[in-house]
């Protein structure tokens, strides 16, 4: 039996890929899962119907709206009784090249990228630990490789991504005290919607050729990751942040 069984998890942007990968697997391990999503409630219940047991519920929210943040996370609290694990994977981006689009479009994709990917993800967090002072709980972030090896077509996506690696650890240090561990997975690309048109684009073959595996991730993989760091048992790897992208590109 999995020490998750019982628990109670919000996991946002799980209307599909990574998420939706992490939300069955949570599930699998016994916990109640919260569905977060933004814009497609078909695919969030799509993900919802594919959740082993009972007790999920599906909710939406504009992650670069605070008091909608702040609902979103008070009705998880509610309905499932609280929140023990938070996991932070909701994220967007979209290409900005410095040297192809102009100043007020570069504004806008920097504003609506960093509201999502890191203030969003940081209101969720400060709304999610209000529930867990007390109690404890865990906070898994999703960042990426980019935030590493930098993301010269979408430099906002990079830096908020970056930004959310420091975040964690800051709040890894403000948190063990009250017994809530944060730690964060970084993939690099993972098969997909989201990633398809790389990946099945004319440059396919030399990404999957980036890692010694010759592939991309599954998002199951990073699931089985994510859910591994919520685990009980796990909670002196608070701070940490685990690359997992197949060894095509290795820190030092």
């Amino acid at each position: 039996m999995s020490g998750l069984a019982g628990s109670r998890i919000l996991v946002t942007g799980a209307s599909r890929g990574i998420g939706r990968a992490v939300a069955v697997e949570f599930a699998a391990r016994g916990a109640q899962v919260a569905v977060h999503y933004s814009r497609n409630r078909t695919a969030a219940e799509t993900t919802h119907s594919m959740l082993a047991g009972g007790g999920h519920i599906v909710v939406a929210a504009d992650l670069a709206d605070p008091q909608a943040v702040r609902h979103m996370v008070d009705t998880v609290a509610s309905d499932l009784g609280g929140i023990d694990v938070l996991v932070n994977n909701a994220g967007m981006y979209e290409e900005h090249r410095i040297d192809a689009i102009d100043y007020d479009a570069w504004q806008a994709a920097w504003r609506r990228t960093i509201d999502t990917n890191l203030i969003g993800a940081a209101n969720v967090t400060y709304c999610a630990v209000q529930h867990m002072f007390g109690r404890g709980g865990r906070i898994v972030n999703v960042s990426s490789r980019g935030a590493f090896r930098g993301e010269p077509a979408f430099p906002a996506y990079g830096a908020s991504k970056a930004g959310l690696n420091s975040f964690g650890q800051s709040l890894a240090q403000a948190l063990a005290p009250h017994g809530i561990y944060v730690t964060t997975v970084a993939p690099g690309f993972v098969e997909t919607d989201m990633a398809a048109e790389f990946l099945e684009g004319p440059d396919g073959g030399a990404i999957r050729a980036q890692s010694p595996l010759n592939r991309a991730a599954q998002p199951e993989e990073v699931a089985r990751m994510v859910a591994l760091l919520a685990e009980p048992g796990t909670e002196y790897a608070t701070g940490a942040i685990v690359d997992l992208n197949g060894a095509s590109y290795l820190r030092t």
